[in-house]
């Protein structure tokens, strides 16, 4: 574990990421009694999650690297450590690293008994250039 991580890396992500991410379940209540779940993603520069909604929305806390999350038919928004994002439910977005570095964030699902994300199409490249500009200067 690096000084910068705080929980340790988790297991690849098999589906629904273009390129390497590795996800940590921290919370995963299945059992029910929370309603939310809480997850720690690593993704490798370049990595980006494919477009989604929750159905009962989804937050996340930044804490290293730097990253983007873009909400459909809206510009990027750039992230890095200490930024908190607010999606609301049946929002379609996705979220990921810059090209040329890595990013983490913690990921709570909360109002899980609404339902499970809903994985959409990949991010395209062409998406993800015009969103990040292709570097770390956007």
């Amino acid at each position: 574990m690096s000084s910068n991580e705080i929980f340790s890396k988790g297991s690849r992500a098999a589906a629904n990421f273009t390129g390497a991410a590795f996800v940590n379940m921290l919370v995963s209540d299945t059992s029910g009694i929370y309603h939310c779940q809480v997850y720690d993603v690593v993704f490798e520069p370049g990595c980006r999650n494919d477009w989604h909604i929750h159905a009962g929305g989804q937050i996340l806390l930044c804490t290293d690297g730097v990253g983007y999350y873009q909400e459909k038919g809206k510009p990027a928004r750039r992230l890095q450590r200490g930024d908190v994002v607010e999606i609301p439910p049946e929002v379609e977005h996705w979220h990921g690293a810059a090209p040329d570095s890595s990013f983490t964030h913690i990921g709570i699902s909360p109002n899980t008994q609404k339902g499970a994300a809903t994985w959409l199409s990949p991010v395209t490249e062409e998406e993800y250039m015009k969103a990040t500009g292709g570097n770390k200067n956007v």
